[in-house]
């Protein structure tokens, strides 16, 4: 059967044999003249979905990002595949950009990458009418809803695409948006005759773990030991946590390197440029760090702390392990940061219909963390999506969790918050339950309540997960004024008058937790006899990376490699046949690999 354009680009271009999932209807559509608007997980390979009809129309492709590191590393991949492709942005000299501006004028380039703010100008949209354009793709395009996580106002003004070049086709995508966003994204970027493409949102390849917090920083290095030298990310709620858990971990004898908006540009430009370059680099962030990381081995996502809502999350964890191995997702979380984060949106200066969007986000994720059926079935139905069984690639589903009839503790729980006067946060609540004689308790006079040591039947910890759970529940709110005292809600009054039965989730004992999580595992299954071989390939690789200067994976993926380690190709023409390597880095690379291969015998 003869093959398409598509199909012939596919695999001398970028070394594949086939498209996975929607890829290729989008590409033929697209291709064909038509707009479209594609909602594919991170992984899931997007940017092929402009990049191959770029190269199959007349003219240059226009792909509109927002992220500087991005559009380098993308740009660097496809002139590693000997595509003519370039990027106009901030961090080009006055030169380089005019010759960048000459070459899409004489029609030289096939891909240029350019920031939406640059796109704008009027100098630049005068330069468009005098260029052949193949297609417009606007990338990142969740970051045009005003309610996401990542707005950019001036994503707002892509209309213009349409109404200066309406028989231009235009391709919007994104890898987060729930329906709500979707609707939104056509809406503002005037996609209203584009064909939606929506794949699933599942990361099979990403376990997901959630632990409760008791001492972050050990769980977190208990978590790492089984990521020794493996590329990863761990996310802290502030500035501060970043620079101490960097600091904790590099005692411990690990390459970690802080990222947040508080340090220098070129400290921050210095320790991303590490991360995407080296292997086995921890990077401790804020939420700052990530959009636009396109390294494919980050083989775990740590969250020491709670994000605020589901699509953040989802965004977050969907960094790891986009080469499609094994790779893991990772949180950490405990009362402190439901207090927090609630007391973050009611001290807001947003308006109300903000805050409750805000709270309604957040008790989306509480729920997830408190489930006990798959996580991943969880976490996909707030997108809209039906997972057909569980997963068996979570902690629920991996080792199932006890549930227990916590009725009497919870109306225990609701009784001490109402009795203490509803201003009081949870140390002081779980000492009155569990008869303590602090000070300060005695002086109020709690001990004297009807609710003291009433609950000495649990240690402080089951006592902790009962009020978190009735917290993610709403069965109990955070005061804002009252620094993180807890109130009952309307709700409450059901449990105390008995009329609503409370199953919890039992808190796995803290020496299970690395149980709980499965247990070690590496990340890119190499077999041992392959390992050498692998290892070696991987030193050519970084070898050439320093020549360019380009990311290592720019180069080669690790899944290239290994397929190379598994399968030996002793000419040229079988390394042909190895997937993901195309006409351009097979005459540039193909010897340099083969002696390698021979060498090991």
């Amino acid at each position: 059967m003869p093959h398409s354009p598509a199909q012939e680009l596919l695999s001398s271009v970028f070394g594949y044999d086939s498209f996975r999932g929607d890829q290729q209807a989008i590409v033929e559509h697209v291709a064909s003249g038509n707009d479209a608007l594609v909602l594919m997980p991170t992984g899931g390979g997007k940017s092929l979905c402009y990049q191959i009809p770029a190269l199959l129309r007349d003219g240059c492709g226009i792909v509109i990002s927002p992220l500087i590191a991005l559009m380098q590393d993308q740009v660097e991949a496809l002139r590693q595949a000997g595509v003519r492709a370039e990027f106009l942005n901030s961090t080009l000299d006055a030169e380089t950009a005019a010759r960048v501006e000459r070459e899409l004028l004489s029609g030289e380039l096939q891909l240029l990458y350019v920031a939406p703010e640059r796109l704008l100008t009027g100098r630049f949209l005068s330069l468009l009418e005098r260029s052949r354009i193949a297609l417009f793709a606007i990338d990142e395009a969740h970051c045009v809803s005003q309610w996401g996580h990542d707005f950019r106002p001036e994503y707002r003004q892509l209309t213009v695409l349409h109404e200066r070049w309406p028989e231009i086709p235009r391709i919007a995508l994104t890898a987060t948006a729930d329906p709500p966003t979707q609707r939104e994204i056509a809406e503002r970027l005037d996609l209203s005759q584009a064909r939606h493409f929506v794949s699933s949102f599942d990361r099979p390849n990403i376990r997901y773990t959630v632990v409760q917090k008791d001492n972050a920083k050990r769980q977190l290095l208990g978590f790492l030991k089984d990521h020794r030298d493996e590329a990863g990310i761990v996310y802290c709620m502030s500035r501060r946590k970043v620079e101490e858990t960097a600091e904790f971990l590099c005692r411990e004898g690990m390459n970690a390197l802080p990222y947040h908006a508080g340090l220098p540009a070129e400290a921050r430009a210095a320790n991303q440029r590490r991360f995407l370059r080296e292997d086995g680099i921890v990077m401790c962030a804020t939420i700052a760090f990530g959009m636009g990381i396109d390294k494919p081995d980050v083989r775990f996502v740590a969250h020491t702390d709670l994000p605020k809502s589901m699509e953040g999350y989802y965004q977050e964890t969907g960094r790891a392990g986009r080469d499609g191995e094994s790779a893991e997702a990772w949180l950490c979380y405990g009362l402190g940061d439901v207090v927090l984060l609630k007391q973050m949106i009611e001290q807001s200066e947003a308006g109300e219909e903000r805050k409750q969007l805000e709270r309604s986000k957040l008790d989306h994720l509480l729920g997830y963390c408190e489930s006990m059926q798959c996580r991943r079935q969880v976490l996909l139905a707030g997108f809209g999506e039906t997972y057909p069984k569980p997963c068996g690639n979570c902690d629920n589903c991996l080792t199932p969790p006890a549930a227990w009839d916590a009725t009497v503790p919870a109306q225990k729980a609701l009784s001490c918050v109402y009795r203490s006067g509803q201003r009081f946060g949870v140390g002081h609540l779980i000492d009155i339950l569990r008869g303590s004689d602090a000070e300060r308790l005695i002086q109020l006079g709690h001990d004297k309540l009807s609710t003291y040591g009433i609950g000495r039947d649990l240690d402080a910890r089951s006592w902790r997960g009962v009020f978190r759970q009735l917290v993610a529940a709403s069965l109990l709110e955070v005061d804002p004024t009252a620094h993180g005292g807890l109130r009952l809600t309307d709700a409450s009054r059901d449990v105390l008058k008995g009329r609503r039965q409370m199953m919890m989730r039992r808190e796995s004992p803290v020496a299970r937790e690395r149980e709980r999580s499965g247990g070690p595992r590496t990340g890119l299954p190499v077999q041992p006899q392959d390992l050498v071989l692998f290892n070696a390939l991987r030193g050519l690789r970084a070898e050439l990376a320093r020549e360019q200067n380009v990311p290592a994976f720019v180069i080669f993926h690790d899944s290239t490699l290994r397929n190379i380690a598994e399968q030996r190709p002793t000419s040229v023409d079988a390394l042909g046949r190895v997937g993901g390597i195309g006409g351009s880095k097979l005459s540039r690379y193909g010897e340099r690999l083969v002696e390698i291969v021979r060498e090991q015998g």
